[in-house]
């Protein structure tokens, strides 16, 4: 939480102290009261990993205020676009994005403040309350209202925030399982079972290190020679700085062979899909070893839902329904720099969307690394081998009969 929103929060809190409020009424009878606590399960590696590949993959898209006309959508340059790409003085769109989609996935839900001066939209900032409570006025508007961390509350208009919810399926009001929360009770139990195995392999490496050999006597020598003995060959022990132990000839020294082979490859391999399969994601692209084909699957089942949802999210919080419905307003995040091609693939892209004139001659040479040229700046080529589909119409509707071989046709 940045010192600026604390403040904004603080000022709106003091203009609205007065009104009077109550819970909002839920069809399941429960209070709207929402905890947002975290959970076990982000002591899990496997899990915190799956989520950070998530976050860095979604800090990658770029937002866009497009308008759409026709089938083409028209890239609007105006303040809502600014603010997309500078969300406010501590964050650029990529922090912002990473917070927001650190909180959607922890918490189910995901809240973001938009700053106004009037009418015009100047900042988003995301938060991470605690605790979140629905209520309303005696006109019916909704509010929520907010505890953070460091103690602070306030209540804010629900049109004042964009709220994304993940899994919206049983709670009225919240992503997430009842009460606004994840649903980690079947994962807790796989998780469980992987620090149990977890802690087998410690133990058992602590073992085989420890014990490295058996001093074997080849005399019968009562309990308290014995103790001598254990004690004589633990000074010798301590002491030993050379690498070799010494022991008289009644004693033979075993070594015992060290075997860290302790659990199966497969066993872990499979605790770690199986952790990582609530999150959609496989442990190929976690480890950053995948192929195009799976970062394409990855891509459709994981991160192209949240693309969609987030993207309607916003739109329907940042405009009114008149400019949604009327002038046809939107915001998109565009993936171009997640998706994953090899060498080949971008030379087929490049000529296919090269030789219509869909690309630019700088975005031809980005495409392959290279840095754009100050002369290409707004160069577009085009193959001459394309004729626009009425020009063709036209050229078709012209000509009665066919050209026969070896004759021209005038027209």
């Amino acid at each position: 939480m940045t010192l600026g929103i604390v403040n904004l929060l603080s000022n709106f809190l003091d203009k609205n102290r007065k009104k009077e409020v109550a819970y909002v009424k839920m069809l399941s009878g429960e209070a709207p009261i929402y905890s947002q606590f975290g959970n076990d399960i982000y002591a899990s590696d496997v899990v915190l990993q799956c989520f950070y590949t998530i976050i860095d993959e979604m800090s990658k898209l770029n937002p866009r205020h497009v308008r759409s006309q026709g089938m083409d959508l028209i890239p609007i340059d105006d303040d809502i676009q600014r603010v997309l790409e500078d969300p406010n003085p501590l964050m650029t769109f990529s922090d912002f994005m990473s917070k927001f989609m650190f909180n959607l996935l922890v918490f189910e839900n995901s809240f973001v403040y938009k700053q106004y001066e009037g009418d015009r939209l100047v900042g988003l900032y995301p938060l991470s309350p605690t605790q979140v409570t629905f209520v309303e006025d005696l006109r019916g508007r909704l509010y929520v209202k907010m505890l953070f961390k460091n103690g602070m509350s306030t209540t804010l208009p629900y049109e004042l925030l964009i709220h994304q919810k993940n899994h919206f399926t049983v709670d009225d009001l919240m992503g997430g399982s009842v009460g606004g929360k994840r649903n980690d009770a079947p994962l807790l139990e796989v998780l469980k079972l992987n620090d149990i195995l977890l802690q087998g392999v410690r133990k058992a490496l602590k073992a085989s290190l420890a014990i490295n050999g058996i001093v074997k006597y080849k005399t019968v020598i009562d309990d308290g020679v014995m103790d001598e003995k254990i004690k004589e060959f633990e000074d010798k022990l301590t002491k030993n700085q050379s690498g070799f132990l010494g022991i008289d000839s009644k004693a033979e020294y075993i070594p015992l062979k060290r075997d860290l082979a302790i659990v199966d490859e497969k066993l872990l391999e499979f605790m770690d899909d199986k952790i990582l399969r609530n999150f959609k994601t496989p442990v190929e692209i976690v480890r950053g070893n995948y192929t195009a084909e799976q970062y394409e699957a990855w891509y459709q089942i994981c991160l192209e839902p949240y693309i969609i949802s987030i993207s309607r999210t916003f739109t329907k919080s940042i405009f009114t329904k008149r400019e949604i419905t009327g002038f046809k307003h939107q915001i998109k995040l565009y993936p171009k720099e997640l998706i994953f091609m090899n060498t080949a693939q971008t030379l087929a892209m490049v000529n296919l969307l090269g030789q219509s004139g869909t690309l630019f001659e700088n975005e031809k040479r980005v495409a392959f690394g290279y840095p754009p040229l100050k002369e290409l700046e707004g160069v577009r080529l085009q193959s001459l081998n394309y004729v626009n589909v009425e020009y063709a119409r036209e050229y078709q509707t012209q000509q009665k009969t066919p050209i026969k071989d070896g004759e021209s046709n005038d027209s």
